[in-house]
C-alpha cells in the first residue's frame, strides 16, 4: 500500500506539517510506503492521480480507489486517514451489500466530495 504526498518545492503552509505524520505512519510498517511528488515538477504524477491542489494525500492499495485528502490530515482527519488506510489494506469499504449493489447499478460516474470541520 502507498501513501502518496503531493507538495511543492518551496513548501507552503501545511505542506511540511502534512508530510510528517504520513512519514511516521509509513515508518511503522514495511507494508506502507510513502512517495512524495512536487506539484509543479511532477506533472505526470499530478495528472495520473488527478490532483488539483496541495497539500494532497492519495491512499493507494492494489489499485487507486480515488481516495484523496486535500489539506492537513491532522486532528480529527488523522483518525479518518488511519481508518481509510486500514480499509484499503483490507480491500473493504465497510458498505453493506445492499449499498454495494446499488452502486454497481449506477450508470454514470459520480464525483463525491466530503468537506469536514470540527465545528
Amino acid at each position: 500500500m502507498k501513501l502518496i504526498n503531493f507538495t511543492q518545492e518551496l513548501e507552503g503552509q501545511f505542506c511540511r506539517e502534512n508530510r510528517q505524520p504520513l512519514k511516521e505512519v509509513s515508518d511503522l510498517s514495511d507494508q506502507v510506503s510513502l512517495e512524495v511528488y512536487y506539484f509543479q515538477l511532477d506533472k505526470e504524477k499530478v495528472n495520473q492521480y488527478g490532483v488539483d491542489k496541495i497539500p494532497a494525500t492519495v491512499i493507494e492499495g492494489e489499485k487507486d480507489y480515488g481516495i484523496r485528502y486535500y489539506g492537513l490530515t491532522a486532528g480529527y482527519e488523522f483518525a479518518t486517514l488511519l481508518q481509510d488506510i486500514a480499509d484499503v489494506s483490507k480491500k473493504e469499504s465497510g458498505l453493506s451489500d445492499e449499498i454495494k449493489d446499488q452502486l454497481q447499478r449506477m450508470n454514470k460516474k459520480v464525483h463525491l466530495q466530503v468537506f469536514t470541520t470540527p465545528t
